[in-house]
């Protein structure tokens, strides 16, 4: 369970910095230090994987340029046992291998060079998006004909069993239901979901929604949960 966001010192919020640069992560540890965070640091992805299993981190800022795997592989490997954010930072820009990295299960992307402000609003972002249920949604179950959304537990059941969705399917689920039967832009959903810079990245929707129909729908391609409102954005009916 994350600990204080706000980065309340007697329980201060544990932040995993992967990176191979010694400046970025001296930069980070320096910044993130004085702002009450405890941060651990790691050069390389099997130094990453063996901390994040010995520390249990709150979130991880993570490079995708390692020296000794790529940094996919480390969300994939980090996705076997937990959901713990994760943050990508890469000199990497294109849209293809941001996607890979978010399909691997990785919450947010930052682009080298980045300013220090925006990164520590997008890692506040990812620990609350991670947070249990606040007061008074502890009960919150939403029924469908087809499957069962336990937004307390942050579970999905269908036919029985439990259907297993990455972080940022279960944000766009959540988002959703919490907006049963409105229409909620696309603008809105990706700023949610994947942070304040978004806005215009339509494709991450098109294929985290095929993903979510897939998992949850009767018949994906005629969807009765998850309906798109074309150009404008996408409503959950129950």
């Amino acid at each position: 369970m994350p600990h204080s966001p706000g980065g309340d010192p007697r329980t201060p919020t544990r932040v995993l910095v992967v990176d191979d640069e010694p400046q970025i992560v001296r930069a980070l540890v320096i910044n993130l230090k004085a702002r009450k965070y405890d941060v651990d640091a790691a050069p390389d992805g099997a130094t990453a994987l063996q901390l994040a299993a010995a520390r249990h981190p709150d979130v991880i800022v993570l490079d995708l340029g390692l020296p000794d795997m790529d940094g996919v592989e480390v969300i994939r490997g980090l996705r076997g046992w937990t959901r713990v954010p994760i943050l990508v930072l890469s000199a990497r820009h294109s849209s293809d291998e941001k996607v890979e990295a978010l399909d691997a299960g990785a919450d947010d992307y930052v682009t080298k060079p980045f300013g220090m402000d925006e990164l520590l609003a997008r890692l506040r972002a990812s620990i609350r998006r991670a947070e249990p249920a606040g007061a008074g949604e502890d009960d919150v179950m939403v029924d469908t004909k087809d499957f069962t959304v336990d937004l307390a537990a942050k579970k999905v059941n269908r036919g029985g069993r439990d259907v297993r969705l990455t972080p940022t399917e279960w944000h766009l689920l959540e988002v959703l239901v919490r907006n049963t039967g409105r229409l909620v832009s696309q603008k809105q959903l990706l700023q949610e979901v994947w942070g304040p810079s978004y806005g215009t990245e339509t494709n991450y929707l098109r294929v985290y929604m095929a993903q979510l129909r897939r998992k949850l729908e009767t018949d994906p391609a005629h969807p009765r949960h998850f309906i798109t409102e074309p150009g404008m954005g996408y409503r959950f009916e129950r």
